[in-house]
C-alpha cells in the first residue's frame, strides 16, 4: 500500500501562483511514477502532468504545458506541483497518483494509489 496526502491548495487571484505537495508512505517511493489529476465541477477526471520515479522524464496535458512544473523529492517521499499563472478554468480539486508505470499512464482509472484531493480556486 502506499498513502498519499495533499497539501497546498487555496485561493488565489487568476495570475497567481500555487504549490501543491504530495508526500506518499508505504511502498518504496522511487519505485513508483507520480502524477497529478484534477476534476473540475461538471467535467471528467483529466490528466495534469506525471514524472517518471527517478525525475528523469516528465509529461505535461497542453492545457497546463508552460505554466505548471512537475519534481519530486525521493529522500523527502515527496512530490511537487508548481503552478503558475493560473486562470479560472484551472480551478479544480486537485489529486495526486502513483502507479508503476511511466509510460502510457494517463488515464486516471488506471492508478495504482490516490490521495484524497486538494481544492485550488482561483478567482477572476
Amino acid at each position: 500500500q502506499v498513502q498519499l496526502v495533499e497539501s497546498g491548495g487555496g485561493l488565489v487571484q487568476t495570475g497567481g501562483s500555487l504549490r501543491l505537495s504530495c508526500a506518499a508512505s508505504g511502498r518504496t517511493f522511487s519505485n513508483y511514477a507520480m502524477g497529478w489529476f484534477r476534476l473540475a465541477p461538471g467535467k471528467e477526471r483529466e490528466f495534469v502532468a506525471k514524472i517518471s520515479g527517478g525525475g528523469g522524464s516528465v509529461y505535461y496535458a497542453d492545457s497546463v504545458k508552460g505554466r505548471f512544473t512537475i519534481s519530486r523529492d525521493n529522500v523527502k517521499n515527496t512530490v511537487y506541483l508548481q503552478m503558475n499563472s493560473l486562470k479560472p478554468e484551472d480551478t479544480a480539486v486537485y489529486y495526486c497518483a502513483a502507479n508503476l508505470q511511466y509510460y502510457g499512464w494517463r488515464d486516471a482509472a488506471s492508478s495504482d494509489y490516490w490521495g484524497q484531493g486538494t481544492q485550488d480556486t482561483v478567482s477572476s
